[in-house]
C-alpha cells in the first residue's frame, strides 16, 4: 500500500516571512483486527506492513509463537456499509485446532500502558503467557563501544522520517550490530509489531540473539513486546517507565535507556553488556 505520507496546505512563517506550501505528513489511518473473523482491537498506525503488524500484535497478546500457527491474514473485502475494501480492516485466521487464549481478559490486564491496573498484575500476566523465557546461553554480550553506534545506523536507515519528521522507528541488530530489519510507524508499539510480526512470518522466532532498538521511550508495553519475542536486549533513546524496568529485572531482560552516544544507563541485566572500565560508585 502507498499512503505512507500525504501531503496538506500550510503556511510558513521564517524570520517574519510569510509563505504558503505543501509539506508531506506521515499518515495516520486506523487498522482493524479481527481473530477468525471476530472484531479484537482497533490501532492508529501508518499504512504499510499491514498483516506484521496484526502478526505481531497477536504475538505479543500470547496468540500465536510460530508461522504455523498462522492459516492467513487477508484484508476484509466489504469493509463498510457500501462494500467498499478500504484496506484498514485486517482477519486474521488462525492454524486448525489452535487453543486460543482469553484475549480480553489479558489485552486489559496488560497490553495497555494507561489500563490503570497495578503494576503486580501487569508483570502477573506477561510472566503467565510469555511462550519464550529469555535464554540466550551463551548470553549475548554486547560492548558499549557497539551499543553506541546503534542509534546511528537505526537513523541512517529511516527512510520516511527524513521526509517528514514524524514516525518512529524499531530496528533488530544482531549481536554483532548488523542491520536486520527496521520499521517506521506513527505509532512506536506498532514498529515493533511489525518487526515482530515479520519475524514471526519468516519462521525467526523467538529472537534469541537479537537486540531491540527503539526511538523513543522504553515503556511497558514495548518491554513486554520484546519478552513475548524472546528478545534478550532492548535499548532505547530515551528513559524507561519503572514498570518497564521492573518487567525486565523480573524476566531476564536487558533493559538499556538514554543510549546516545558513548553515554548510556542500564537498568537491568548488565551481564549482557561488555563494559571496559569499572562501574563508578555514587
Amino acid at each position: 500500500m502507498g499512503r505512507v505520507t500525504e501531503r496538506r496546505r500550510t503556511i510558513r512563517i521564517r524570520d517574519g516571512a510569510v509563505t504558503e506550501r505543501p509539506d508531506t505528513l506521515v499518515a495516520e489511518e486506523p487498522l482493524e483486527i479481527r481473530l477468525n473473523g471476530k472484531p479484537l482491537a482497533i490501532t492508529m498506525r501508518t499504512p504499510g506492513d499491514d498483516f506484521a503488524l496484526a502478526a505481531g500484535f497477536l504475538v505479543s497478546e500470547g496468540v500465536l509463537g510460530s508461522a504455523d500457527e498462522l492459516q492467513s491474514i487477508v484484508y476484509c473485502a466489504g469493509a463498510t456499509a457500501d462494500g467498499v475494501n478500504t484496506y484498514n480492516v485486517v482477519d486474521v485466521k488462525t492454524a486448525p485446532g489452535l487453543v486460543l487464549p482469553d484475549i480480553t481478559l489479558e489485552r486489559n490486564v496488560y497490553t495497555t500502558s494507561s489500563c490503570g491496573l497495578c503494576g503486580k498484575a501487569s508483570l502477573d500476566a506477561v510472566r503467565t503467557t510469555a511462550r519464550f523465557p529469555i535464554a540466550d546461553t551463551p548470553p549475548v554480550r554486547l560492548g558499549t563501544e557497539l551499543l553506541a553506534c546503534l542509534p546511528d545506523r537505526l537513523r541512517a536507515a529511516q527512510r520516511v522520517f527524513d521526509r517528514t519528521g514524524g514516525l518512529h522507528a524499531a530496528a533488530l541488530f544482531s549481536e554483532d550490530g548488523e542491520l536486520l530489519d527496521i520499521r517506521e510507524d506513527v505509532g512506536r508499539h506498532n514498529a515493533v509489531d511489525k518487526l515482530v510480526g515479520r519475524a514471526l512470518q519468516d519462521g525467526r522466532l523467538p529472537l534469541s540473539r537479537a537486540v531491540l532498538l527503539v526511538s523513543g521511550r522504553a515503556s511497558f508495553e514495548l518491554a513486554q513486546k520484546a519478552v513475548m519475542a524472546g528478545i534478550p536486549v532492548l535499548a532505547a533513546v530515551s528513559a524507561p517507565s519503572s514498570l518497564a524496568v521492573d518487567l525486565a529485572a523480573e524476566t531476564g531482560l536487558t533493559l538499556v535507556g538514554f543510549l546516545r552516544g558513548s553515554s548510556m544507563n542500564v537498568y537491568a541485566g548488565e551481564h549482557r553488556i561488555a563494559v571496559r572500565a569499572a562501574a563508578s560508585q555514587g
